[in-house]
């Protein structure tokens, strides 16, 4: 999150606001404003890209990408969704790209985890569990996890990483996979009982 300091020198009260007038600096030629884009979401859409992909090299190589697409197509950024949702979007269709492209097989790591909270009937029951019980079961469910999203298609994989990972809503991740909020539902609900039958061992 941009901090609250920075949100006061722009003489603004929210993240959005900000962001926009740090666009509105780049459409004319402030390359610093853009630097300072790149910095506050970074982090984050290293992140999705990593849970997508699972491997680090292309996560650094795809997020390098998805803020190159991100400046040069930043005058088509029209302010209807957030910068925030904007720069999402264009990482994760480029890596869902390269995905298909390379037949990717590897599939989610669950390294932060361990200090999120969860929605699911499946992360609820490891959440559950002691300090040290968590430990053990988390470097268990690593492999059998990876199994089981190879049998999930794409399209349902993407949902359960923007929403049990990155803890995005239903709304936003309609807005970044561009799809209807029931779809997304739809497909988080199909994903997650496939899941479970995956991974029963670890729900029982």
């Amino acid at each position: 999150m941009i901090s609250n300091t920075y949100t006061e020198a722009l003489g603004v009260k929210t993240q959005k606001e900000a962001d926009n007038i740090l666009i509105d600096r780049v459409r004319g030629g402030d390359v610093a404003a853009f630097d300072i884009l790149v910095h506050q979401y970074r982090e984050r859409i290293y992140s999705v890209i990593y849970n997508l992909t699972s491997n680090r090299e292309d996560a650094m190589d795809l997020t390098q990408e998805a803020f190159i697409k991100a400046y040069q197509s930043i005058d088509s950024f029209k302010g209807k969704s957030s910068f925030y949702t904007w720069i999402y979007r264009i990482a994760v269709n480029n890596t869902l790209s390269h995905l298909k492209k390379h037949r990717n097989r590897k599939f989610l790591s669950f390294d932060n985890l361990t200090n999120e909270a969860s929605q699911s009937d499946i992360f609820d029951a490891i959440a559950a569990k002691t300090k040290t019980e968590k430990a053990t079961l988390m470097n268990e469910l690593q492999e059998k996890l990876n199994e089981a999203l190879q049998k999930l298609s794409l399209k349902h994989r993407t949902v359960v990483v923007l929403f049990e990972i990155e803890g995005l809503s239903h709304e936003q991740i309609s807005e970044i996979i561009k799809c209807s909020v029931g779809t997304v539902r739809s497909r988080l609900h199909y994903a997650k009982q496939q899941l479970k039958v995956y991974l029963k061992d670890f729900t029982d």
